[in-house]
């Protein structure tokens, strides 16, 4: 009997009906991963953009750019009721269990979620928690469980603004470092994180701060100094109650400053840096080695792509000869070949595309200016119909330019 039970797990397990289950967490030991069976893993994978934290260019918007944003306009066209309702079933749609069956297949061994705050706990009442952003990491992490996919948890958009920028939905400046309720808001919600998912095995780690502080801001070389001092007390806050998940630390300055770190202050800490829009040779990944090799911890390259095929192959085969694990950028977005998958614009949505950007001072030029209600509830019915993964056109480019099939 238990024979023909192994004989039938084996079965399964090569059919790809059951998928093998950790033994253990990830961890940082030495410049390595080291997996639950004690061996090396090195991160292979794909972000999750655009569906926890809505970016306006992934809708073919341009001025129009944060989710904040994105959502007045669409209030504007449809009202606060209809829009509610959108995007319940867009983030029922525009990541699925199907998705994540999908990455798996092609040969990736993770995903990066990035999530706003906002879907957490309410912004201008941060003591009122909501359930949304909880349910939808417990799905993703359950799929992902279900396939053997690893995930990190990416906070894109951290109460008050680390990034100032449309990438983190938030008013125009890193507020957070300077605020002190929006630093306890922060803490609080990763420590509520940490206690949800500390049991997770394949969660892969948290990446506790997307891009913070620009290069842009003329006061920035105030800001760096209290990056790393936020980072030492947001991960004491995880360490209270999660002592066995890997805690990533992103450089200022979108993640490409190491300058303002000193040697770590915890163990099974790991650094990640983003690079885009630059040649990819070595000397533009070298300082990240040179800090691997000096304080012996692993690297992660969290963020990379939005660049033709040939780049981005090159890029990656420049990481993986740096034994330097990657999740490149993004899976999903609208008509666009830099991505994995792609969904159709209708005729209708560029409808909606011209009215959200164009300006508009009062409410009669909102009136004036929108399209016919028929229009509008067709732009939308369709694009989260085009977005389900079945609906999707497949980038067969950028996957082989991935190393993938």
């Amino acid at each position: 009997m238990k024979k023909n039970f192994i004989i039938c797990f084996l079965f399964f397990l090569a059919a790809g009906i059951i998928t093998a289950q950790p033994n253990g967490y990830i961890r940082c030991e030495g410049k390595n991963f080291i997996d639950g069976n004690g061996e090396i893993f090195i991160p292979r994978g794909i972000n999750l953009g655009n569906w926890l934290n809505p970016e306006g260019y992934m809708f073919h918007f341009k001025n129009v750019n944060s989710y904040r944003l994105i959502d007045n306009s669409f209030k504007e066209l449809l009202g606060a009721d209809e829009v509610r309702e959108f995007w319940k079933i867009f983030r029922d749609n525009y990541i699925t269990k199907e998705d994540i069956r999908y990455i798996k297949s092609i040969g990736l061994n993770h995903v990066r979620v990035p999530f706003n705050f906002k879907l957490f706990l309410i912004e201008d009442h941060p003591e009122i928690y909501i359930r949304e952003g909880f349910n939808r990491l417990d799905d993703v992490i359950k799929w992902c469980k279900e396939e053997g996919l690893y995930v990190v948890l990416d906070l894109h958009a951290a109460p008050g603004g680390q990034t100032g920028d449309n990438i983190d939905d938030s008013w125009s400046y890193p507020f957070l470092f300077e605020n002190e309720e929006a630093q306890k808001t922060t803490i609080d919600l990763w420590e509520k994180i940490a206690s949800r998912y500390k049991n997770e095995k394949i969660i892969l780690g948290y990446d506790l701060l997307n891009e913070p502080i620009p290069h842009y801001y003329e006061n920035k070389e105030e800001l760096n100094p209290l990056l790393e001092p936020l980072y030492r007390k947001i991960t004491a806050a995880i360490r209270r109650v999660d002592n066995n998940h890997i805690i990533f630390l992103g450089g200022a300055q979108w993640n490409t400053n190491f300058k303002v770190f000193g040697p770590p202050f915890e163990k099974n800490i790991a650094y990640t840096f983003h690079k885009y829009w630059m040649p990819p040779e070595q000397k533009e990944i070298q300082e990240y080695v040179d800090f691997r090799d000096k304080y012996n911890v692993p690297l992660y390259m969290g963020e990379s792509g939005e660049n033709d095929d040939a780049w981005i192959n090159t890029f990656r085969l420049l990481l993986e000869k740096n034994q330097i694990g990657w999740c490149f950028w993004p899976y999903k977005k609208m008509e666009s070949t830099r991505g994995m998958i792609s969904f159709t614009q209708t005729e209708e949505w560029k409808q909606v595309v011209i009215y959200a950007e164009t300006s508009k001072n009062n409410f009669e030029e909102v009136r004036k200016l929108k399209p016919p209600r028929e229009v509008v509830r067709k732009g939308f019915a369709d694009l989260l119909n085009n977005i389900l993964f079945k609906n999707c056109t497949i980038n067969t480019g950028y996957i082989n330019a991935l190393g993938l099939q």
